[in-house]
């Protein structure tokens, strides 16, 4: 949980900076890029989950 925190907390400075800055926030707008940052992570938890249940 500590890093899910620490994430979020750079994110937020992050979002600050660029906001300051006047430079497009490094993010997809919109809920289906986001979806799409999650399909990845999920992607690869779940070939690392294949690997070790069928090829170890």
């Amino acid at each position: 949980m500590n890093e899910v925190l620490l994430a979020m907390a750079a994110g937020f400075i992050v979002g600050l900076l660029f906001s300051f800055l006047k430079l497009p926030i490094p993010a997809p707008p919109v809920l289906s890029g986001v979806m799409g940052i999650v399909g990845v992570y999920l992607g690869g938890i779940a070939y690392s989950w294949l690997v070790t249940r069928f090829f170890s």
